[in-house]
C-alpha cells in the first residue's frame, strides 16, 4: 500500500484538478465505487465524485485547496486538515477529512467534515 501522504496528494490533486484532467485525477485518487460524504454532498463513484468536484470548483473559481496541518494515518485510515483558499490568500472554508484506503492506496471512502464555512 502506498503512504497515507502519497493517498492524500492524489486526493488534492482531483480537487483541484482543472476539467481536462479531472477524470484521470479522480481514477487516480479514488477506487471504482468510492463513497464521498461530507454535509453538503452524498456520492459514490468516479462520475459522481467528479461532479462533487466540479460543482466546487464552480462555486469557488480560482480557490484552491490546499493540506492544513500533517496527514495522520493508522491501519487503512488518514485523517488530514484543508482549507479552501482564495485568490488574495484568503482560507474562507476549511474541514478535516478521514479516508479509508483500499489495497491499492488509492482512497475507497471519504468522510468530511466542514470547520470552517463563510456566511450566507
Amino acid at each position: 500500500m502506498t503512504t497515507y501522504d502519497d493517498a492524500v496528494q492524489r486526493y488534492f490533486a482531483a480537487w483541484n484538478a482543472g476539467s481536462d484532467e479531472l477524470e484521470k485525477a479522480v481514477a487516480a485518487a479514488f477506487t471504482a465505487e468510492a463513497t464521498y460524504t461530507d454535509p453538503l454532498a452524498d456520492v459514490r463513484g468516479h462520475e459522481r465524485l467528479a461532479a462533487t468536484i466540479a460543482g466546487a470548483r464552480e462555486q469557488f473559481p480560482g480557490f484552491v485547496f490546499r493540506p492544513l496541518g500533517a496527514v495522520d494515518g493508522h491501519h487503512a485510515l488518514a485523517r488530514f486538515g484543508w482549507e479552501l483558499v482564495a485568490p488574495d490568500g484568503s482560507a474562507p472554508v476549511a474541514g478535516f477529512d478521514v479516508a479509508a484506503l483500499a489495497e491499492d492506496g488509492r482512497i475507497a471512502s471519504v468522510s468530511g467534515f466542514l470547520d470552517r464555512v463563510p456566511a450566507v
